[in-house]
């Protein structure tokens, strides 16, 4: 899964630590992969109903994938283990594994020791946001819609996503299954579906805007990292006679191609790409408030 190092305005558990959380989470998620595996492939499984898998609140077992703390005492974990119903096939038990993961990734893109952000319950059901995190390998560093702070000026960015050979900056367009985009001019494009025709804003000028933003920073700390810049839809082809210039355009046709080679690249995490990401997060807007447990320790602590 991509790692989700900013998410809108909200505080990041990156921004604090951002050379010690990427590796952590590879570690972790790696940890108890090979946990929820071999407790797999022990048997007996039972076969449940997806409709449960989701009510994570009826489920008995607390599978934390986050969490250090997964050693308890061994009466504990037989009872757990016991009660603990998994997929009957590998693949499922992929999914399983992705969808238990899903919410502890936002809880990390969300909140932070002593700092939380109050967050948009619809977040939980973006299904793009949901997509690139568990269809992505654990090497690309994902902010999805960050916000900017530039001269104090808060501007919203693009999706972001920082391989160890580069950054991608992405911009989605989802419209009618049957509507066919067609590049008009550097300030408006056109949705041609059958019975009518009506114009968008081009993406070119969010897509320009972003990546101003991104290569002042980088220029600002003397990084050099290579930009690109793709529209895509998973859902509309594109109609064009001449592709806009550095621009890779991604309709319904290509999005598989493009898809296949971000989830074959394989690299560690690199030095360059960590500085990247620092860079960027110290330029983000972040919105959070002290977690009220915290207020209460800080004030008994002034007491005492």
């Amino acid at each position: 899964m991509a790692q989700l190092i900013k998410l809108y305005d909200y505080i990041s558990r990156y921004e604090s630590n951002p050379f010690h959380y990427p590796t952590q989470y590879i570690q972790l998620k790696r940890e108890n992969w090979r946990k929820l595996n071999d407790l797999w492939e022990k048997g007996p499984i039972v076969s449940q109903p997806e409709s449960e898998l989701n009510e994570e609140k009826n489920n008995k077992f607390r599978f934390n994938p986050f969490s250090k703390k997964n050693k308890v005492k061994e009466e504990v974990e037989e009872q757990q283990e016991s009660n603990l119903q998994l997929p009957k096939t590998k693949k499922e038990l992929t999914y399983y594994f992705l969808n238990k993961l899903f919410p502890f990734q936002l809880k990390w893109a969300t909140s932070t020791i002593s700092q939380v952000s109050f967050t948009d319950k619809n977040v939980q059901n973006d299904s793009y946001l949901k997509f690139f995190l568990q269809s992505l390998p654990d090497i690309y560093l994902m902010m999805y819609y960050p916000i900017f702070s530039v001269k104090n000026v808060p501007i919203e960015g693009e999706i972001i996503l920082i391989s160890p050979i580069g950054i991608e900056i992405i911009v989605l367009i989802e419209k009618n299954p049957n509507a066919v985009i067609v590049l008009n001019d550097d300030r408006t494009w056109l949705v041609e579906e059958e019975n009518h025709t009506t114009k968008i804003i081009s993406p070119l000028i969010s897509l320009k805007r972003t990546e101003q933003i991104v290569k002042s920073i980088l220029n600002k700390y003397g990084i050099q990292f290579s930009i690109h810049k793709t529209v895509m839809s998973k859902t509309n082809n594109f109609l064009f006679a001449t592709e806009p210039y550095q621009v890779n355009i991604v309709g319904s046709r290509e999005f598989t191609k493009w898809h296949e080679e971000k989830r074959n690249l394989s690299s560690p995490l690199k030095s360059d790409q960590l500085k990247t990401m620092d860079a960027l997060l110290k330029h983000c807007q972040t919105t959070a408030v002290r977690r009220p447990e915290w207020e209460e320790d800080t004030q008994i602590n002034e007491l005492l």
